[in-house]
């Protein structure tokens, strides 16, 4: 059995939760989340706390239960506290700005780019080199995230590029003279 799947999760004041197999539906302040989960998984959902119970089955079961109980925290966090990632930019003339619902990136290329937020992902700008992204589903946040980082990844030399706010960029060192 699965030692993370055998945690109760806990639930907080204004968050409902709906499980009709195999769709488990969260609702909370800061949103609805959908999430299907496997058919051998299965839940019991009381006044206070979630209990998921382990499929039958080897190695492939105790992944299950971990997985189903992590994905079902995942949204009842985010249906009430919410996530946030944040993301820098570094380099001369690099810079973002928010316009409605979308970001638009100067990063050196020969043409500004336009990034449209997906539904359910606000963000703020800050001196327009930081950004912060937040949303309640934890999946769609972080693939958000990645994208905004993928139009500019950092490079190694001079570490220009979009980055993680928690990221290391390990930089190289450059060509040295002949002597």
């Amino acid at each position: 059995m699965s030692r993370i799947g055998k945690k109760v999760i806990p639930l907080p004041q204004g968050v409902k939760v709906v499980f009709e197999a195999p769709v488990v539906k969260v609702s909370g302040p800061k949103g609805n989340l959908t999430q299907t989960i496997n058919r051998n998984v299965s839940l019991s959902v009381e006044q206070d706390k979630i209990i998921v119970h382990a499929p039958e089955g080897g190695k492939d079961g105790k992944a299950l239960h971990g997985l189903t109980r992590t994905l079902i925290a995942n949204m009842i966090k985010g249906v009430s506290q919410g996530f946030e990632r944040v993301l820098e930019i570094n380099g001369v003339g690099y810079r973002s700005e928010l316009q409605g619902n979308a970001l638009n990136f100067t990063l050196g290329y020969s043409h500004p780019i336009r990034f449209p937020l997906p539904e359910g992902i606000k963000a703020e700008v800050e001196r327009q080199v930081r950004i912060t992204l937040k949303g309640s589903d934890r999946a769609l946040l972080g693939m958000t995230a990645a994208k905004i980082r993928n139009l500019r990844p950092p490079e190694p030399y001079g570490g220009k590029g979009i980055k993680y706010a928690e990221e290391v960029i390990h930089r190289k060192a450059g060509k040295t003279a002949a002597a």
